[in-house]
């Protein structure tokens, strides 16, 4: 399988750390290095985590504040009551509306990343749940997407606010930025990533939370973490 790598990525696995954990601060020189596609490409952080108990399966699933964002655009939407439409645009929300936008999901039509409603609206929310849960775009007032203040959610949204949760085998993943952001706002979003799954750590696990760590980019290679 490797006989059909690209020169470029088998040097870059040259390259890798695979049996040797790094501190933060050396491994995102190291990713950015190895940033040699034409576009700005992501980096990425991907953890394991010790979800799996005897008794039962744990999940996580929280919100994380990057101080930085991480450089991609989020096109939000919002679903709301009419005399609320002009001031979810004026937060910054791409789309706003009730029936238009009912009828759009309804149809598939599904074209913001994000999606804000407020409570009054939320018994629509029954027969869109079908589309929207399994897209992971259903509000929720856990996370701030069912709330009457569109303002504070639709801005910290788009200051990047982003819902993380683990996968069935307890991975979790996050972008943290671009190749053009700089070591230190990099250094600032894995910084308050790994905090935060820190402060989540059920009350139930024994043990380290976290198992293993890696950072990478779009087109690069791992370099595993030192924690």
């Amino acid at each position: 399988m490797r006989s059909n790598l690209s020169k470029r990525y088998k040097k870059l696995l040259e390259a890798s750390n695979e049996n040797k954990p790094e501190i933060i601060d050396d491994v995102i020189k190291k990713v950015k290095r190895n940033c040699t596609a034409k576009f700005n490409e992501s980096i990425d952080v991907s953890c394991l985590l010790n979800l799996k108990q005897k008794k039962e399966e744990i999940s996580l699933r929280t919100l994380v504040n990057l101080p930085n964002g991480n450089g991609k655009k989020v096109k939000v939407a919002v679903l709301c009551e009419e005399n609320k439409i002009k001031e979810a645009k004026d937060s910054g929300a791409e789309i706003a509306g009730f029936d238009n936008l009912v009828n759009d999901i309804t149809n598939g039509k599904i074209n913001f990343d994000k999606l804000i409603a407020t409570p009054a609206t939320m018994s629509k929310m029954g027969k869109l749940g079908k589309i929207l849960g399994p897209k992971g775009l259903m509000p929720n007032p856990k996370f701030g997407t069912v709330t009457n203040d569109i303002k504070t959610s639709v801005k910290a949204i788009k200051n990047g606010q982003i819902e993380i949760k683990n996968d069935k085998d307890g991975n979790i993943a996050v972008s943290i930025g671009k190749k053009s952001f700089s070591d230190a706002k990099l250094k600032e979003n894995y910084d308050a990533f790994m905090n935060t799954l820190l402060k989540e750590k059920p009350t139930g696990i024994k043990g380290n939370f976290i198992l293993s760590a890696y950072l990478t980019s779009t087109m690069g290679v791992s370099y595993q973490l030192k924690l």
